[in-house]
């Protein structure tokens, strides 16, 4: 998540950075299937599914590092970034509020968020401009929501363990719910300014 900040660097397809992030994609149907099959009578898998998903947190962290490093930051890896991390949070969603452990109306408030975003990104595209880039505030806010949502799979359990990941894993949404709304009115304001600048040069 940290490759989209500084201009782009290579034309290329393949780089390490980009099969790093195509690779998080391929993960998300996988997550997705190993979440919900005890809610279709497979067995529980939630050990296999945080696995999935630590692996894509290392990824989404090492994608942006060798990117910088290896002066790999391309035009695809400015796309398939965000979309990873975007698809990660969308199919967590869809498994922890099917299996009830994250509320209906939290899970609204998120998508909403999405919702705006999109309808921004429709804006900024009618007007000629690129999709707003990742800032400060909205990869915290995907860091928090990372965290808190194997957190909250862990809570799903009894026990001492079950119990301490509750606590830390609603603190982590609460803060990342927060931050990602906050996010989202930066891209708000940021699209706003752009589109009257453009009137007033019109």
């Amino acid at each position: 998540m940290e490759v989209q900040e500084t201009r782009v660097q290579t034309d290329r397809v393949l780089t390490i950075p980009n099969i790093l992030s195509m690779a998080r994609l391929v993960g998300v149907p996988l997550f997705l299937w190993l979440i919900l099959r005890p809610e279709f009578g497979g067995p529980k898998s939630d050990g296999w599914a945080l696995l999935v998903l630590a692996l894509s947190g290392i990824s989404d962290y090492l994608d942006g590092k060798l990117a910088r490093r290896w002066n790999q930051i391309s035009s695809l890896g400015r796309l398939l970034d965000p979309a990873a991390d975007r698809l990660y949070i969308l199919s967590t969603l869809v498994g922890l509020t099917w299996r009830e452990i994250l509320p209906l109306w939290l899970t609204g408030v998120l998508l909403a968020r999405e919702l705006v975003l999109l309808v921004m990104v429709g804006i900024l595209r009618r007007h000629g401009y690129p999709p707003p880039q990742v800032n400060f505030l909205g990869k915290a806010a995907t860091f928090n929501l990372m965290y808190a949502f194997p957190l909250l799979l862990l809570s799903d359990g009894s026990g001492w363990i079950s119990s301490l990941a509750a606590i830390f894993g609603w603190a982590f949404a609460g803060w990342g719910t927060t931050l990602y709304w906050w996010a989202g009115v930066l891209y708000v304001v940021q699209v706003r300014r752009l589109v009257r600048a453009d009137a007033m040069t019109d």
